[in-house]
Parts: C-alpha cells; sequence; structure tokens
C-alpha cells in the first residue's frame, strides 16, 4: 500500500489551492521545511510571510489578515501552535470567529526523537475546548487534501492535526469528505472501533485479523472531532453495543472522551478508551515509542476481545 505523510499532502495541497484562490495567504513560524509550507512560499513568495519564532505573533498577523478578508493558512509544530498560541488562539481567531486554519504538523509521539516536549499529547483536548473552533485529524494524505478544500470552502477557524510519518493511502480521490461527518470504512455487528489519525490504518488491520476469527467490527473514521457526528456514534452504539476508541492523543479530552460523552448522554454502552494513558512520551524511534505506548494493532484486538466480554 502507497504511504505519505499527512504534513506531504497539506504542503501539495496548499499549491493547489494557491493556483486556484489568489486570496489565500500562508504563514509559518520558521519551520516551513519541516511543515511543508515552504512548497507554497517557493510557488507564491508575495504570499507567503515567515513570522520567525513567533506562534503569538503570527497568529496575531493570522488574525489581522482574515479580518482583512484574506482566507488564511498558519503552520507550526502542534504543540507550539496549540501550546505557545493557545491565548492567541482563543482571543484573537476563536472569538472573533476568523476566518484563519491552523495547520499544524508533527503531532502526537510518532514526532520521535524530539522527546516529551516536543511530543503534543493534549492539543485536542485544548483546541475542542474553545468555541467556534473546528477540529480535524484526517488519516491520511489523500483526506488531508480533500479536508484542505472543504476547509477553504468552509468559513471560520480550525484546527487540522497533521503528522510526521507515512501513513497508508486509504482513501480514493473522490471519496465524499465531509467535515462533521465520519467515514464507515468497515461495517460489523460485535463491536465498533472509532479511531483518528494514525490509528485509522492500524484498526483496519485489527479489524481484518479479527474477522479472521468471526468477529466482525465496524471501523468508523472519525476525522472531525468537532464537530463531532454524533448520529453515527449513537447508530454504530446501538448496532453493536461496543465502542473502543482509538487514538495518538492522550485518552483524556480527545476523541474517546468526546465518543464517550456522546454515548453516555445518548445511549450508553460499554466504551474503552485506548490511547496515551495520561503521560508525557519521551524519546524514541516512532515506531518503539508506538509500542512502547500499546498504540499497536495486537493492542486494539486485544481490546476488542475484553470489551465483547463487557457487551
Amino acid at each position: 500500500m502507497d504511504k505519505q505523510a499527512t504534513r506531504d499532502a497539506y504542503g501539495k495541497a496548499l499549491v493547489e489551492l494557491g493556483q486556484l484562490h489568489d486570496n489565500i495567504v500562508v504563514l509559518d513560524a520558521d519551520l516551513s521545511k519541516s511543515t511543508k509550507t515552504a512548497d507554497f512560499a517557493k510557488a507564491f513568495p508575495e504570499r507567503f510571510i515567515n513570522a520567525g519564532i513567533a506562534e503569538q505573533n503570527m497568529v496575531g498577523m493570522a488574525a489581522g489578515l482574515a479580518a482583512a478578508g484574506k482566507v488564511v493558512f498558519a503552520s507550526s509544530f502542534a504543540i507550539f501552535a496549540t501550546g505557545r498560541a493557545f491565548e492567541q488562539v482563543r482571543n484573537s481567531l476563536a472569538y472573533a470567529n476568523l476566518n484563519v486554519k491552523i495547520c499544524a504538523t508533527h503531532s502526537g509521539i510518532t514526532v520521535g526523537e524530539d522527546g516529551g516536549s516536543h511530543q503534543s499529547v493534549e492539543d485536542i483536548a485544548v483546541m475542542r475546548s474553545i468555541p467556534n473552533l473546528s477540529v480535524i485529524v484526517p488519516a491520511d494524505g489523500v483526506s488531508t487534501r480533500l479536508a484542505l478544500f472543504r476547509l477553504y470552502e468552509q468559513p471560520g477557524p480550525v484546527y487540522l492535526r497533521l503528522g510526521r510519518p507515512a501513513l497508508p493511502l486509504l482513501y480514493k480521490d473522490d471519496t465524499d469528505f465531509q467535515i462533521g461527518r465520519g467515514i464507515e470504512l468497515r461495517q460489523g455487528r460485535d463491536a465498533t472501533v472509532i479511531a483518528c489519525g494514525g490509528m485509522v490504518s492500524l484498526a483496519l488491520e485489527a479489524c481484518r485479523i479479527l474477522a479472521e476469527e468471526g468477529i466482525q467490527v465496524s471501523l468508523v473514521d472519525m476525522h472531525t472531532i468537532k464537530p463531532l457526528d454524533q448520529d453515527l456514534i449513537i447508530r454504530k452504539a446501538k448496532e453493536t453495543g461496543a465502542i473502543l476508541t482509538v487514538e495518538e492523543h492522550n485518552i483524556i479530552g480527545g476523541l474517546g472522551g468526546a465518543v464517550c460523552e456522546a454515548v453516555s448522554e445518548n445511549y450508553p454502552i460499554p466504551v474503552k478508551r485506548m490511547g496515551i494513558e495520561d503521560v508525557f512520551g519521551q524519546s524514541g524511534k516512532p515506531d518503539e515509542l508506538m509500542q512502547y505506548y500499546g498504540l499497536t494493532v495486537d493492542k486494539i484486538v486485544q481490546n476488542i476481545r475484553l470489551l465483547l466480554k463487557k457487551k
């Protein structure tokens, strides 16, 4: 299966959008080679601004440009875009409901050797708590591109969470990608896995393994954490009676928390959250870290088996 990093897909899609729309402006906090906004800077230097190592200032600049009618894409590493610039994202963008897309790369523990200080495991929780702000976590390069085109069409502030490693390409260019609507990749009667980002491809493999044992598991790519597709979640809760959430993020406040909120208020069933167990990351190779923190195909299979016993 072909692979592509979501950050690479982001850089290429930005250039496509720039060719179609001259009101797009791209900002970066001195990380354009890593976030891949350098592609846009090369193609449209007059519409690219390097704000330097000053994420708070970058977000303030983005707000001003959006207030003047531009569609702004602003990028940095996830830990800086959501941590260092939180006040500006909240007060300058979301409070004013401005048309700025915060497209943050290098999220989660798969940043690798940079270690816990650079591994954002709380960014989804932080961003989805801000009013007016949508939160999207694509599962592959194709859906990243589709998301970007949708984001241009949809006004308002957005947090787009992107990653460093190459991920299997799961979708085709004609996929019906809609913000706020999850995508059901597999249908099953025994349980449901709801995943986002890089965990979707791992969950897909786990579902295939379980199918060989006669266990039929539904799989939902919940690429939009906010606004959450509650209708799909409740439907799968009723159809399968058990849900496992899987994310490369703290189990507190992220996808798992959002799903639990929806289920507990509407149709309570057993739910297991799988992710980072409320700890910081550490330095290591991405694959080794995923193994260490239990974000593996085998662990997904194991958790589904345990969850079935609770039905």
